[in-house]
């Protein structure tokens, strides 16, 4: 039986053309490679999952490379990329900042910088999470960090640059590594379970990528836990099932309900809802993005910003058409009330109903007002 390995580290990016969602930097730290214009420290700030201590391998990587490519990527051909990819380079040192943030660590850093590389041009010092360093560490590293041998380069990575002491900040290039977004994850998903041999629906990798919250090495994480679920088929309602998310058909029958003024399916669908163990805060706050994803979906300039899948997006288009400006604006403003009210109510069912029932009236008020 051959050893499983989780798809967040079989499919890490070996090289700056596969770090997905991120091409600014990755652009950038490649034509600073070029023009040999390579700062002593850099801080990768931006949340978790997002490839910040990725991108500083293979930056680290690629400046010691014997023989890079040229577009500035690794050869992996020669004995400094060996030595990488087989974990034995003593020209790339890991410190997590996380358990090693006491000044004694930092001064054993310290003492190690002196020492120059053995193979390639530069010891790089990548340190994880270095807004966990106490006060004391941070001040017996600001001297090395200003004026370190011309061997050495620290790349600094955090997930709160606000952490970080402005004496530090002072001394590295920054870097603000964004979220990924939704497409680009579900682009990424789908080359994994190409490469798997795993057949995936669109919207089920819609689903797993908007769950994962920005974060890549999330993603690929709920994929794995949905291939042990599903096998090697990834259907949309095995995965909405698996990650206990509210299915859109729940929120685009509502809607019609609501439309039709049909008190009785809405309060009917509601209760599916909560047999399927969902709570009403979470329904509510469904159901408001599912009404702010309608107002996008209605006007053409602003249906791009809809993070769906192509067969979700044509519904919402479709919905779209059959939902007034007014109707949709008088519905998020009924919702927010109730989510405003929800913590504090005694019948906390009732409440979610009210709003159900006030939903359902409006195209009634509308035609009384007239």
């Amino acid at each position: 039986m051959s050893e499983f390995i989780v798809s967040a580290r079989k499919y890490r990016p070996i090289t700056f053309e596969s770090v997905v969602g991120q091409s600014s930097i990755t652009t950038t730290l490649k034509n600073a490679i070029v023009s040999k214009h390579l700062a002593q420290a850099y801080l990768f700030c931006g949340p978790r999952g997002v490839g910040k201590t990725t991108c500083a391998r293979i930056f680290a990587k690629t400046i010691n490379c014997l023989s890079p490519t040229a577009d500035m990527e690794p050869c992996n051909e020669c004995e400094s990329c060996k030595a990488f990819n087989e974990d034995r380079s003593f020209n790339i040192h890991e410190l997590d900042a996380a358990s090693n943030n006491s000044v004694d660590d930092i001064r054993n850093l310290i003492d190690q910088v002196r020492i120059p590389p053995q193979i390639g041009s530069y010891s790089v010092y990548i340190i994880d999470e270095v807004h966990m360093l106490s006060q004391a560490a941070f001040n017996a590293f600001l001297k090395t960090l200003e004026e370190p041998p011309k061997h050495a380069i620290f790349i600094l990575a955090t997930t709160e640059k606000h952490k970080v002491l402005p004496t530090i900040l002072s001394r590295c290039q920054v870097y603000n590594f964004s979220r990924i977004t939704v497409e680009d994850a579900a682009v990424q998903l789908a080359r994994v379970a190409e490469k798997e041999g795993i057949k995936a629906e669109p919207e089920a990798l819609t689903i797993i990528a908007q769950k994962a919250d920005g974060a890549m090495r999330d993603a690929l994480s709920i994929f794995d836990q949905i291939v042990s679920f599903s096998g090697n088929e990834i259907t949309y309602a095995k995965a909405v099932a698996n990650l206990n998310v509210l299915d859109y058909d729940y929120f685009f029958r509502l809607v019609d309900a609501f439309l039709a003024e049909d008190v009785a399916t809405s309060l009917t669908i509601y209760n599916e809802i909560l047999d399927k163990g969902f709570e009403g805060q979470h329904f509510l706050s469904g159901m408001s993005n599912h009404f702010r994803d309608l107002l996008v979906a209605s006007n053409e300039k602003t249906a791009q910003l809809l993070d769906v899948g192509a067969s979700i997006r044509t519904r919402y288009l479709e919905q779209a058409k059959k939902c007034q400006a007014w109707f949709i604006f008088e519905a998020l403003k009924v919702l927010n009330e109730a989510e405003a009210g929800y913590r504090a109510s005694q019948n906390k069912r009732l409440a979610v109903e009210f709003a159900l029932m006030r939903l359902c009236n409006l195209e009634y008020e509308k035609k009384n007002e007239s």
